[in-house]
């Protein structure tokens, strides 16, 4: 077995209907891991467990808005029920923000920010963390940002959001290092998911405005996040916790 071999683990992938999570998702099938894919958008995610199945893996789709405790639970449960004790989690789920300051932000939108990115990264974890514990250990990932780190213009809900689960994942891994559960953060730069469609109205607009923000003169992938997210997951990560993967082309060396 490899380093990099998720072989006879249950992964549970939040956000996996679509971007870097669908991305992480068939990832961790081709390692081996059996994965729940677990998506607000019930489809998508049926699309990817199918393409997973239909490829040799296992999988399991998993309708879940998490920022409801009860679809938390109710996935967490689903997943350690049909595919066995979660061992990896990744909470990639993330709410589309508007372009907004302070000042043209609504507090609903505030609130719903908060409540996907990082309450629900709090109850995902909260829902596994017992079966991971009672299952030996595992490792849990946070898919962040470049811009927890750094700002951008009108990106104030986001930016908050993504500098708080860096800050969760140093918190959870002080508290759960006894458990032998290691917590890490993903930061990726700016990647080619949909999420740029809406930022910048076009993938090649994206391209040409973001790509040179980065050293590397381009957009990230999300099958290179995807391997960085393996990586963590994976006993080549035995001796990582508590820390922020940057994978962002050379955005924050600028």
């Amino acid at each position: 077995m490899t380093h990099s071999s998720l072989a006879g683990k249950v992964a549970l992938v939040t956000g996996a209907g679509n971007g870097i999570g669908r991305a992480i998702a068939e990832t961790f099938a081709k390692a081996g891991a059996a994965v729940a894919c677990a998506d607000v958008e019930e489809a998508q995610a049926n699309a990817v467990a199918q393409d997973i199945t239909q490829s040799g893996g296992r999988a399991l789709a998993l309708s879940c808005d998490v920022s409801r405790e009860a679809d938390t639970v109710a996935a967490a449960n689903a997943a350690r029920e049909q595919l066995g004790p979660v061992r990896v989690l990744v909470n990639a789920a993330a709410v589309i923000d508007p372009n907004a300051n302070v000042l043209e932000l609504k507090p609903d939108d505030w609130d719903r920010i908060f409540a996907v990115n990082v309450k629900g990264a709090f109850l995902m974890s909260k829902a596994v963390l017992p079966m991971m514990i009672a299952a030996g250990g595992g490792s849990i990932i946070h898919i962040a940002s470049q811009l927890g780190r750094v700002a951008a213009p009108q990106r104030v809900a986001y930016c908050s959001t993504k500098g708080a689960v860096i800050q969760m994942a140093k918190a959870m891994a002080i508290d759960h290092a006894p458990d032998n559960v290691r917590v890490n953060a993903l930061s990726p730069g700016a990647v080619a998911t949909r999420r740029m469609l809406h930022r910048y109205g076009g993938m090649e607009e994206a391209r040409r405005i973001a790509g040179p923000k980065h050293l590397l003169n381009r957009l990230g992938e999300p099958e290179e996040i995807a391997q960085a997210a393996l990586f963590l997951a994976s006993d080549g990560a035995s001796f990582m916790t508590g820390a922020d993967l940057l994978v962002d082309g050379g955005y924050t060396a600028i």
